[in-house]
């Protein structure tokens, strides 16, 4: 008799029945960055952005979780998840993020921070929207030899990230993302929207003026053929 699987005989929750944001600040930082990531990454099937999303990393022990605010894993394919698994999708992620609030601000540079340097996330990144928790209020570690190191804030204020090539900038309460290569600055929801918004507008514009021309010419070659055949 074959034995059953683990993914059939152990449950692991979607949900670890906690709020996905405990404010406004967390969640607006939160969901625009998730958006700016996937925008980065929309032309690259192998790149999955994750969110508020419970990763599981041993398996048969649902206890063993922890929920990044965000995330990024390569190599793992996009496609909508319940949760990530760690030992189905084949690899940690290469990069975690957790936005600071009031509740739990303790655990991002202590407990969440040794957790995903156990786990072998590649880097890690802490953010503080409005800076009253965590001072500076953008942190970034790297693995080396096994260990967070660090990750050098630029004059700026800003972080690059050498595992994305990506650089992240505090701009009010929310991140940037910035290609470090090209330099395209990725939009947040509301930007992307707008943009969506300006250029249908101008689309429609530009019909309105190509059937506008259309009917001119139109108008011209039924005057054109009359006086032809007047003469």
């Amino acid at each position: 008799m074959s034995a059953i699987p683990l993914r059939k005989t152990v449950l692991y929750p979607d949900s670890d029945g906690l709020p996905m944001a405990d404010n406004d600040l967390q969640y607006r930082a939160m969901v625009d960055l998730r958006s700016s990531l996937e925008a980065r990454y929309a032309g690259d099937p192998e790149v999955y952005v994750g969110a508020n999303l419970l990763l599981y990393y041993r398996e048969g022990d649902p206890s063993a979780s922890v929920s990044p605010d965000v995330f990024v894993a390569f190599g793992v394919g996009k496609g909508d998840r319940r949760s990530y698994l760690v030992w189905e999708e084949g690899r940690v992620p290469v990069l975690a993020f957790e936005i600071a609030s009031q509740n739990g601000w303790q655990t991002l540079l202590g407990k969440k921070k040794d957790l995903y340097e156990r786990l072998g996330i590649d880097e890690y990144v802490v953010f503080d929207p409005d800076g009253e928790f965590i001072q500076p209020r953008l942190q970034g570690f790297r693995l080396k030899n096994g260990r967070y190191r660090p990750l050098p804030l630029e004059p700026d204020g800003s972080l690059v990230s050498p595992a994305t090539g990506l650089r992240f900038e505090p701009e009010g309460v929310k991140l940037r993302v910035v290609d470090v290569a090209s330099g395209k600055r990725f939009p947040w929801i509301d930007e992307d929207r707008e943009a969506r918004a300006r250029a249908e507008e101008q689309a429609v514009r530009e019909a309105a003026a190509r059937q506008s021309l259309e009917d001119e010419l139109a108008r011209l070659r039924a005057e054109l053929e009359r006086r032809e055949r007047n003469d």
